[in-house]
């Protein structure tokens, strides 16, 4: 009989300890202005970076907006990581300015306006 509570409660505290891990894994949303992003093509290549990323789940780009909508797991990553993942697609992301080499392969069309970029209004993307 001894066995069977020791067993019984052995039983209880994994199951207690499997339940408190599972809460530890959670899903949180984040919206990073993304103030570089200009058009399709640039909205194509940060949702296809992003989703390669170790614990994103989700990305979508509002390229009119300017905002990058973010959902991941929280004990895979975090926002800076997240952020730093834009950077290195080569977009500004909040406070992390954009991979400089990563920048530089981008399209004419996804360049900053300054650097001769920007969405020409003849052209869709």
């Amino acid at each position: 009989m001894r066995i069977l509570k020791l067993v019984v409660l052995f039983l209880f505290a994994s199951v207690g300890m499997a339940m408190a891990q599972q809460k530890q894994k959670s899903i949180e949303t984040v919206k990073i202005s993304t103030p570089t992003v200009q058009c399709e093509s640039c909205k194509n290549r940060i949702e296809r970076y992003m989703s390669h990323e170790e614990g994103v789940q989700a990305v979508k780009v509002d390229f009119k907006k300017h905002i990058t909508t973010v959902k991941y797991w929280t004990d895979r990553t975090n926002i800076e990581n997240i952020k730093t993942g834009i950077a290195n697609a080569g977009y500004d992301a909040d406070n992390v300015t954009a991979n400089p080499e990563s920048y530089a392969k981008l399209p004419t069309c996804c360049k900053k306006p300054e650097d001769g970029g920007g969405m020409d209004p003849k052209k869709k993307h």
